[in-house]
């Protein structure tokens, strides 16, 4: 059973492998500190953060959000340390709120890696603080116990920092700072910037504040104040997720999309191509036709900015995206004061011992639920209405997309052709959220890959069951993997893509078989400890070679015959016939190789795999994680919403995967 604490109260840990979990209803930034016996902090090097989200036995979020979900290995932290506290603070930058006391309690709760909760503790009483200390994991004769500490900071995280004997506190508290507002390796990729008076205007939902948060209740017809949390990272896109997805349609790291340049304060942003800012202006994007007094303007494909049609489609669903993480936000906001403020007045009521008597408090019990069903269903009514006309735009938009960004059954693939130039982005799947189940915003990565992709097989948080035998998660992944190996070679020119397998067992030959039947795999799938071997040392001499170029500046002595494609590696059943060198090439290649045109699909299951320690670790962190089935482990960079991705698969009977994989096929015999 869970253990409920009170401030100061304590529980024992049977675990040393733990997850951290904390919810708050509105962005917070998460950290946490290793302190010796007298609860001193060393140094900065003790402080996991979003600038610094790992350190021995931690790992944290690395932006802020309302849900944080952080890894505690009791073991891996030094013998030196004695307690492990859980740090929160609100963001210091923005017009969010500036005490906790204006926000939801914030709950926190130690869960074993299963996800079964050990000890919660919900932190109430406080006011005008901006930074507390939630929780202590502590070690107490040789055995670790977590206590319920709640502790309090007005002056924020430097204040916090200063108490526990950190010399640089002020210091750190400002790179945190810094680190948040820039949004640091965001889950998913913030989306590129847009001009204010552009051909698509949108109106952004932000949280809606109450008038104890700083902000004032809007009136009939008037937008929700601009949310502190929308600023661009000078990073781009290239991933959607977060870590990035690069997603363009959440590219938004989460994990995704391309880097955009840092516009000038106060100018105009330019979106212009780098490499077409000499040509002539775009063409003005299509407009909607004239809607009727009172109605809505009625959506187009394409109305958003660019120089082509997938361009703007593509700025379109990053459009569509933010603007139901706004909305969502929005709706999520207004009901957590809807809440806070019954539950404020039903504790007043209590709290009079006049009220208790006759029918005065069962009056004040029923005002006060009246009016919060009154907000509720005000919130409620805006969120729909927000959602009506994200619905009819995504009517519309979806089968206006190109193949690199629709559906593996959308009618556009039936007909395909090879294309003569890399579109813009990459189609990985799909996003949506609770509120807006029937919602799917497109979740593009920019091209080329900027990160690898981890396709985990392994049993996720959100399955239902379905998959309960292993090997047909594992197979499913696998197919999944395939999936999008074949729409990166559907999208490249003939000639520039390639890909290469190692699947050392052979389990995956049957996924694997729309590309080996069609022959766009550069050589059958490698097999066994040779064969891993052998792809690895080429792939890393190929990286090295490149790099040695193109950091000498003589990229055009390559050798001749030199394969200058894009080259992708997937592979499959790791870790089974690696060993420590093999495991190190592919960290190598993970980290150098998408600068220089190697990009890896692992696809593994991230607790098997698990037995290599901490090895792995900067592996796992360095590639973006999909699933093969729906999970709710994506973030967006405004609000941190947990955004439930799907993956972007063929449809059961569909032949299209093969008659786009023999027309790939057929052209590469063309160009060579």
């Amino acid at each position: 059973m869970t253990a409920e604490l009170v401030r100061g109260q304590n529980h024992p840990l049977s675990q040393a492998r733990l997850e951290i979990r904390v919810s708050a209803g509105t962005p917070i930034v998460a950290a946490a500190a290793l302190s010796d016996e007298n609860g001193r902090i060393h140094g900065v090097e003790w402080v996991a953060h979003p600038g610094a989200p790992t350190q021995p036995g931690l790992e944290v979020s690395r932006q802020a959000a309302a849900d944080h979900r952080l890894a505690v290995d009791l073991d891996a932290v030094p013998e030196a340390v004695h307690r492990v506290g859980v740090l929160l603070a609100l963001p210091a930058a923005g017009a969010g709120p500036v005490r906790f006391g204006a926000v939801a309690a914030p709950f926190v709760a130690v869960t074993g890696l299963d996800g079964a909760e050990i000890a919660s503790y919900t932190i109430t009483g406080l006011e005008a603080e901006s930074a507390v200390v939630a929780l202590e994991l502590y070690r107490r004769q040789g055995a670790w116990k977590v206590r319920a500490v709640g502790q309090g900071y007005a002056g924020g995280l430097a204040e916090l920092l200063t108490d526990q004997g950190l010399p640089q506190a002020r210091q750190l508290a400002g790179s945190i700072d810094d680190a948040v507002a820039q949004g640091l390796a965001r889950s998913v990729q913030a989306p590129p910037p847009r001009t204010a008076d552009g051909d698509r205007s949108r109106q952004a939902a932000a949280p809606a504040l109450g008038p104890d948060q700083g902000g004032s209740a809007p009136q009939p017809g008037q937008a929700p104040p601009a949310s502190p949390y929308g600023g661009q990272t000078p990073g781009g896109p290239g991933q959607p997720v977060p870590q990035t997805p690069s997603y363009p349609g959440p590219a938004p790291d989460p994990d995704a999309v391309t880097r955009s340049s840092t516009p000038t304060a106060g100018g105009p942003i330019d979106y212009s191509h780098p490499r077409r800012q000499n040509a002539a202006p775009p063409p003005p994007p299509p407009t909607a036709p004239p809607a009727a007094p009172g109605q809505p303007a009625q959506p187009v494909a394409g109305d958003a900015t660019g120089w082509s049609m997938d361009e703007r489609l593509y700025n379109q669903v990053w459009g569509m995206f933010e603007d139901l993480a706004r909305s969502t936000a929005a709706y999520r906001s207004a009901v957590d004061f809807a809440e806070s403020r019954m539950d404020k007045e039903l504790e007043q009521v209590l709290s009079d011992p006049r009220s208790r008597i006759g029918g005065q408090g069962d009056a004040a019990r029923e005002a006060a639920r009246a009016r919060h069903a009154q907000l509720v269903a005000q919130a409620a009514e805006a969120l729909d209405r927000d959602l009506a006309q994200l619905t009819a735009e995504a009517e519309v938009v979806e089968p206006a997309l190109p193949p690199a960004y629709a559906r593996w059954d959308s009618p556009v693939w039936h007909d395909y052709r090879v294309p003569m130039e890399v579109p813009m982005a990459l189609r990985l799947g799909d996003l949506h959220l609770p509120e807006a189940d029937g919602i799917r915003i497109p979740m593009l990565v920019r091209l080329p890959l900027e990160r690898g992709l981890w396709i985990d097989s392994g049993r996720t948080g959100s399955s239902d069951g379905s998959f309960a035998d292993s090997h047909a998660l594992g197979r499913l992944a696998m197919e999944t993997a395939v999936a999008h190996a074949a729409r990166l070679l559907a999208v490249h020119p003939a000639g520039e893509f390639t890909v290469h397998v190692i699947d050392p067992a052979g389990s995956g030959a049957q996924p694997l078989a729309p590309l080996v039947r069609t022959g766009v795999l550069a050589a059958p799938p490698a097999l066994g400890a040779a064969g891993v071997a052998d792809v690895l040392a080429r792939l890393t001499q190929r990286v090295d070679l490149v790099q040695m170029a193109v950091r000498g500046g003589a990229a055009d002595s390559l050798p001749p015959g030199f394969d200058a494609s894009q080259q992708l590696l997937i592979v499959n059943d790791f870790p089974h016939g690696f060993d420590d060198r093999a495991v190190n090439q592919l960290r190598y290649l993970a980290d150098e190789g998408p600068a220089f045109g190697v990009h890896l699909m692992m696809v593994a299951d991230r607790e098997e795999s698990s037995g290599y320690g901490p090895l792995l670790d900067p592996l796992w962190r360095s590639l973006l994680r999909l699933t093969p089935v729906p999970d709710d482990h994506l973030a967006d960079p405004w609000v941190g919403h947990a955004w439930t991705y799907e993956p972007s698969l063929v449809p059961p009977g569909s032949q299209v995967l093969q008659q786009v994989l023999a027309q790939v096929a057929a052209a590469r015999t063309k160009y060579v």
